[in-house]
This record gives structure tokens, C-alpha cells and sequence, in this order.
């Protein structure tokens, strides 16, 4: 791998993992136990809820975060989903705190949780991978390319059961194909600024193994096509451009470095493998 591939590769976990914390934002607690970090822009309207408490925000009743959310979204502050997601605390493996509206997760620096599956055919001229055509009605990244199935995990659904139901709706994948083939096979975290906020995301990544024969079809509108490239088409296009959505550049470089495409032993593979598991300080100094 040369220089030129290294910084390639290298810019994606860079760019996913730029926020300092907190920064300028202010550390939001639930019921004692810190949860996320909000922006600047909705201080005035968490002051006003009465949440300050000394150097943090503090909300010690979690039922009410759903009604904060919406309170929220009535001043202006962002732009409703109309689907709840989870609200984490720190700690993995513990229960969710509460739920809130999906669209505030950034607002607040609260952990988003996602599924992104690679759709992979073994052809006897090698690995393929299916890639579909975000629509260009998409609020986030319009046009870009992305996997075969990706999304987030609504509130009370669970990664599993949450790719499930992505598969079916974006590329007419049968649940019991999904259910009984993919595999799962990486966490991958980061921390990013972005338009809409602080993206502090946790990916549940899987594998799924198609037939040749396999065609997905889109069914919710909300991908455009679907393309079957050539492996070293897509690292080519990972290395070189910035056709991918931001955070599906991560999960490919997975892909990568898991086939061997990318030496996982080598110091680079290193670096990139402890990129994406949030821990940045050596690959961004």
C-alpha cells in the first residue's frame, strides 16, 4: 500500500472522528449518569427549562425526555423524524435511559445506534459487493452511495431485529435470509461535528453472503439503484473519492482490512483498525 492509499483511507476515520469533547458544549446528565453534550444553539432553551446545574445540564426525570425533544423541535431548534430512538448512558450493556425523537439525538450528542449490512457475492473472478444509490430526496447525504442495507435502530427494536426490518424495506431482502445468513462481525464507534450536529454513533456491522442469481429491488423509496462492483472498485472509490455516505466509508474499510485487502497486521492496518473503534489519538495526531 502506498502513501497515497494510507492518507486515503486514513482521511475517512479522520473525518468521522473530529469532535473534541465537550468543546463548547455542555455535558448532558439523566438521572445522574452522562448521556450526551449539547450544542451551543439549544443552551438558551435548556436554561429556560430549569436543567442548568452549575457547569452541566442535568435532567433527573427520563420520562420526560420525549416531551423535551418535542418542546424542542416546536421552537425551530431542528427537524422532526417522527421515530424514537433509544437514549443511552455510558455504560454498554445497561438499559436505555429513555427515548426522544431521532432528530434530536445530534442536538444533544446522544448515541446513535445503527445496522449496516455488506450484501458480498463470491464470483469465481472474485468479491463483489451490492451498493445502492441513496435517493436524491434524502435529507442526509442525497446521491451518495451507501451499502446494500443500512440504518438506524428504532426505540425497543434490537440490532438484530432492526436489520431485519432495513433489509425488507430498502432492498427486498426475505427476513428468513437475513435472519439465518447474516453475520455479524464489527462495532464500530465515532465521534463527528456535523450540519446537524454531534454524530456519536455505535454501527452494529454484518455480513451477508448472496447468491449470484440474488437481485435486491428498492421497495421504501428511499434508495435509488442498486450496483454490483467489483471489490477493488469499491476500495478504489473508498481510497480515491468521497462517492460514499460519510460513515459507510468505516464499515467498508472493515470489510478491507477483514478480506485482506488491507494488511491488518501492518502498521497502517493497525492504525486504521484502532480508528474505528473510536480510539483516535494515534491516527489523528
Amino acid at each position: 500500500m502506498t502513501e497515497a492509499d494510507k492518507n486515503g483511507f486514513l482521511r475517512h476515520i479522520k473525518a468521522c472522528n473530529n469532535a473534541s469533547l465537550p468543546g463548547r458544549r455542555v455535558p448532558f446528565y439523566i438521572a445522574g449518569q452522562l448521556a450526551g453534550f449539547a450544542d451551543t444553539k439549544i443552551i438558551p432553551a435548556l436554561d429556560a427549562m430549569g436543567l442548568r446545574k452549575g457547569d452541566v445540564f442535568d435532567l433527573p426525570n427520563p420520562s420526560v425526555l420525549e416531551s423535551l425533544g418535542e418542546i424542542l423541535a416546536s421552537q425551530g431548534l431542528y427537524r422532526p423524524h417522527d421515530e424514537l430512538f433509544d437514549v443511552w448512558g455510558p455504560q454498554d450493556g445497561q438499559p436505555p435511559l429513555g427515548v426522544i425523537d431521532r432528530g434530536a439525538l445530534p442536538l444533544l450528542g446522544f448515541v446513535g445506534v445503527g445496522v449496516h449490512l455488506n450484501g458480498l457475492v463470491r464470483k469465481e473472478d472474485g468479491l463483489h459487493l451490492w451498493v445502492g444509490r441513496r435517493a436524491r430526496d434524502k435529507r442526509l447525504d442525497p446521491g451518495k452511495l451507501d451499502h446494500l442495507v443500512a440504518g438506524g435502530v428504532p426505540a425497543g427494536l434490537t440490532p438484530a431485529v432492526a436489520i431485519e426490518k432495513e433489509a425488507a424495506e430498502e432492498a427486498s431482502l426475505p427476513a428468513d435470509m437475513v435472519r439465518e445468513n447474516a453475520r455479524e462481525v464489527a462495532l464500530i464507534r465515532y465521534s463527528m461535528e456535523r450540519p446537524e450536529g454531534l454524530r456519536r454513533d455505535k454501527l452494529i456491522c454484518y455480513d451477508l453472503v448472496l447468491p449470484d442469481s440474488f437481485q435486491p429491488v428498492p421497495a421504501d423509496g428511499e434508495v435509488e439503484e442498486f450496483l454490483l462492483l467489483p471489490i477493488r472498485e469499491v476500495v478504489r472509490l473508498v481510497r480515491d473519492t468521497d462517492e460514499f455516505k460519510f460513515n459507510v466509508n468505516l464499515v467498508l474499510i472493515d470489510l478491507f482490512l477483514r478480506e485482506g485487502l488491507i494488511d491488518a497486521a501492518s502498521p497502517e492496518g493497525r492504525a486504521l483498525r484502532q480508528g474505528l473503534s473510536g480510539d483516535v489519538t494515534s491516527v489523528c495526531a
